[in-house]
């Protein structure tokens, strides 16, 4: 189910829990610090624009959520971004990042993992980005999740030479832009 605005602040709760369960294992190994920062987080990127949220329920709650929003210029220079500016250049970041659908976060309990959870939630947050075009980033320490997305169909954009950081970026299988 995807919903937008507001509405998702009333499965804050369960969000948090489930970011908490993803996040504080490894590769991620996450403490309360930062999992409290997720759940400020989400009460101001509800505010964002383009902001929506999908998730995966069943009857043990909340199995799953992707959140994203349209990244906006200019650039933000907080968190990862200066990252991913880093190693992608201000071109190819007003051409492929700036206006997209940004896959903010993506969580999948262990038990649900393995059965397309992940695959859903993707396809269904991504269904309606301009002009087909989503990115997301992830920990190159992530392996894991890493190969998923590979595997899934996204495609890593390439570190301009000697720019390489801890983190992958990557392109939604049928944006436009994607490298190859």
């Amino acid at each position: 189910m995807i919903s937008y605005g507001r509405t998702v602040l009333d499965l804050q709760a369960e969000l948090v829990d489930v970011y908490a369960d993803v996040f504080s294992a490894p590769p991620w190994n996450e403490g309360e610090e930062t999992i409290r920062q997720f759940s400020t987080r989400l009460q101001t990127d509800v505010r964002r624009q383009g902001f929506r949220i999908a998730f995966a329920q069943s009857a043990t709650g909340v199995d799953g959520f992707a959140t994203g929003w349209l990244t906006q210029a200019p650039f933000p220079q907080h968190r990862a971004y200066p990252q991913v500016a880093a190693q992608l250049g201000p071109e190819r970041v007003r051409e492929l990042l700036v206006g997209a659908l940004e896959i903010d976060e993506l969580a999948v309990r262990a038990y649900a993992r393995g059965r397309g959870t992940g695959r859903a939630l993707l396809a269904e947050i991504t269904e309606d980005a301009p002009q087909r075009r989503a990115w997301l980033l992830t920990s190159r320490l992530a392996t894991d999740t890493v190969a998923t997305y590979r595997r899934l169909g996204w495609h890593e954009v390439p570190a301009l030479p000697g720019t390489q950081t801890g983190v992958v970026v990557f392109l939604a299988p049928d944006h436009p832009g994607r490298p190859g």
